[in-house]
C-alpha cells in the first residue's frame, strides 16, 4: 500500500479546501496564515511575512511598494523546512504577490530539490466556477478526484439556502482595501447578487480595482461593506470609523440610513474556498436582517 499523499498548503482558502475534501489528516505544513479549522495550527509554518504587524492600510501599501521596488517578495520561505516536511503536493497560489506565498517564490527551494520535487498546485481563482474548479484540482492531485464532486454540492446547497432577493435588489458597494480605495472584484459580485443585493462598480470575474470617492459619491449605495484583505474584524474598524467621519462619505445614504457595516475580510470573503458560502450568508444578513445576526455570523460583522 502506498503511504499517503504529503500535502503542505502555503494559501488559507487552499488548506479550508483540503480539509473539504477530508484532507486534513494529510497537511503536514502551512504558511504563516493558514488557521482554519484551529486543529492545523499545530502544523509547521513554512512561510513568513516581511509585513510589520499593526500597519495602517495606506503604510501596508507603501511599505509592500518598496519592497516590490527592491525586487523582493514580500514573504519569505523556509525552504530547509519545507524540504524536512517531504511533501508530494504543495498548494500555492498566482492571484496575487501581495496576498500570499506564488510559484515565484518557491523557485529557489524548488530548484535545490533532492529526489523527486513535490506537485506544484497554484490556484488562481477569479469567480465562483474557478473556485469550483479548484476544489477539483486540489482533490486530483491528492489522489481524490471523486471527492470534489460531494465538496462543490455542499457549497452550491448552501448557495441555493440563502433568502430570496427582495422584489428590489438594494444597490451594495464592497470595499477590499481603505487607502488607497479598492472595490472587491473576482467571486465578491457573486456573493452579493447571491445574497440579495446589486453589486456596484465592479463586475463577476474581473479583479477588484483602485477607485477614486467621487466615484462612491456618484454611486450612492445602499449598503457599504468594508471588508479589507487580510484585515480581521478589529483592524478594520479603526480605520473604517475614520473613514466615514470625513466628507464626502458622512453624506453618502448608507452612512446617513446606518448601512454600512464592516466584516472579516481574513477570514471569510479574501478566502476562495468552502467559505465563500459562509460569506455570502454574512451579506445576506445585513440586507435581510441587519438587527438580527445569527450568533454563528456575529463574530464577523460590525455595524458602523
Amino acid at each position: 500500500m502506498n503511504p499517503p499523499i504529503r500535502i503542505v498548503s502555503l494559501l488559507p482558502s487552499a488548506t479550508e479546501i483540503a480539509v473539504a475534501l477530508g484532507l486534513q489528516e494529510n497537511l503536514v505544513g502551512r504558511s504563516h496564515e493558514c488557521d482554519f479549522p484551529p486543529a492545523v495550527k499545530a502544523l509547521p509554518v513554512c512561510t513568513s511575512t516581511k509585513l510589520e504587524k499593526g500597519l495602517t492600510s495606506q503604510a501596508i501599501e507603501d511599505r509592500v511598494k518598496a519592497i516590490v521596488e527592491k525586487g523582493l517578495s514580500v514573504y519569505d520561505v523556509d525552504a530547509a523546512l519545507l524540504k524536512s516536511l517531504k511533501p508530494d503536493v504543495i498548494l500555492t497560489q498566482a492571484q496575487c504577490a501581495v496576498c500570499a506565498v506564488t510559484p515565484a517564490d518557491l523557485e529557489e527551494a524548488l530548484a535545490s530539490w533532492v529526489g523527486t520535487p513535490p506537485v506544484l498546485v497554484s490556484l488562481a481563482p477569479d469567480d465562483l466556477a474557478d473556485v469550483f474548479g479548484d476544489l477539483q484540482r486540489v482533490a486530483e492531485a491528492a489522489g481524490v478526484p471523486e471527492r470534489a464532486a460531494e465538496a462543490a454540492a455542499r457549497m452550491r446547497e448552501g448557495f441555493g439556502a440563502l433568502p430570496a432577493a427582495p422584489a428590489v435588489r438594494p444597490t451594495m458597494l464592497a470595499v477590499e482595501w481603505i487607502q488607497p480605495l479598492m472595490v472587491a472584484g473576482n467571486w465578491v459580485p457573486e456573493l452579493v447578487t447571491a445574497a440579495g443585493a446589486e453589486p456596484l462598480l465592479a463586475a463577476p470575474g474581473v479583479h477588484s480595482h483602485w477607485i477614486d470617492t467621487q466615484a462612491v459619491v456618484a454611486a450612492d449605495p445602499d449598503i457599504i461593506v468594508l471588508m479589507p484583505c487580510g484585515y480581521q474584524l478589529a483592524q478594520t474598524l479603526p480605520e473604517a470609523r475614520a473613514l466615514l467621519a470625513g466628507e464626502p462619505w458622512r453624506s453618502l445614504r448608507a452612512v446617513r440610513e446606518g448601512r454600512v457595516y464592516a466584516v472579516d475580510g481574513h477570514h471569510l470573503f479574501n478566502r476562495p474556498g468552502p467559505r465563500l458560502v459562509e460569506s455570502a450568508e454574512v451579506l445576506a444578513c445585513l440586507i435581510h436582517t441587519p438587527d438580527a445576526v445569527p450568533d454563528h455570523l456575529a463574530p464577523f460583522i460590525a455595524r458602523l
